[in-house]
């Protein structure tokens, strides 16, 4: 019998790295996704392949149950991160596995792999309802992080998310600027590893956050609520400057665009994928003159 299962990309717009302390953060459910569709194999195994938005494999595999029950490969590759995924959802529910004699897997992501929308968390959410479990228990035990793109993923608005005493709050929200049509999202030609920059923020991080993660609350509340772009793009330059002191590294802007005529902000990891841009005129060509030639509008990107 098949099964299709769906979730949604995501972009957080505030509070990243904080929001692992505790701060409230700012997250948004994209147009993009990803779908696991599951049918019945054979042979005690499952034969699985996942495809990049053009469409193109850009990974297969068959991976038997006995891999997931006891994993005996331990390294960094593709094929042995799925296992773990799948080998802690099978702690958490064996009967995923037990109930059938094989499974044929594809997934399929509706945006480009290397934009950094959430291919791990949608395949993760994903897994999590195909094996009836709780997908932020089931990040927490395989990939780790502050689980807001497992939010983001269930949900179809704008949240808010914090944690609290490490158990994940979700606010849904309404955040729909009149000025949505200034606002864009850029691609910075290059993937950043979540895993790796939190693991640098974990080992770098100041011991004294309790200033910082209430600047942070108090912006994302002021952006949430700005109902002019100047009043939102006053609060981007303020978080941005604040996580700037936290990180201990330049802004974006100060890196790599400080003649623009607007406000830029990093979303997630800093240094890579998307950044969200303000501007009063469409500025593709200002990014396309300094190399990066994927914009999207906000209609475009936002669910």
């Amino acid at each position: 019998m098949k099964k299709t299962f769906y979730s949604n990309g995501k972009l957080l717009i505030t509070g990243e790295y904080l929001v692992l302390d505790g701060a409230k953060a700012l997250a948004l459910p994209t147009k993009f996704g990803q779908n696991l569709i599951v049918e019945e194999g054979s042979n005690n195994e499952i034969v699985w392949k996942s495809y990049d938005a053009d469409d193109s494999i850009w990974f297969q595999d068959t991976i038997l149950f006995t891999d997931i029950i006891e994993p005996k490969v331990h390294s960094e590759s593709v094929k042995s991160t799925l296992i773990k995924i799948l080998h802690e959802a099978y702690l958490m529910n064996p009967q995923f596995l037990n109930s059938s004699s094989g499974y044929t897997i594809s997934t399929q992501l509706s945006f480009p792999k290397k934009w950094g929308l959430g291919t791990s968390s949608t395949l993760i959410n994903n897994i999590a309802d195909w094996a009836c479990i709780d997908a932020f228990k089931l990040l927490n035990s395989s990939f780790g992080g502050s689980g807001y793109d497992i939010a983001c993923a269930q949900n179809n608005t704008p949240i808010v998310y914090s944690l609290k005493e490490g158990k994940p709050i979700v606010q849904n929200i309404t955040f729909d600027p009149d000025f949505s049509e200034n606002i864009y999202f850029v691609y910075l030609n290059k993937k950043q590893s979540s895993k790796t920059a939190i693991a640098n923020y974990q080992d770098n991080k100041s011991s004294h956050l309790e200033k910082s993660i209430a600047k942070i609350n108090k912006i994302t509340a002021d952006i949430i609520l700005s109902k002019k772009i100047e009043t939102f793009e006053h609060a981007i330059e303020k978080h941005e400057v604040e996580m700037s002191h936290v990180l201990e590294t330049s802004t974006i802007k100060e890196t790599l665009f400080p003649d623009f005529n607007g406000q830029i902000k990093s979303l997630g990891a800093w240094g890579g994928d998307f950044v969200m841009v303000t501007s009063e005129f469409n500025p593709k060509a200002y990014f396309h003159s300094k190399g990066f030639d994927t914009l999207l509008s906000y209609e475009e990107m936002i669910l």
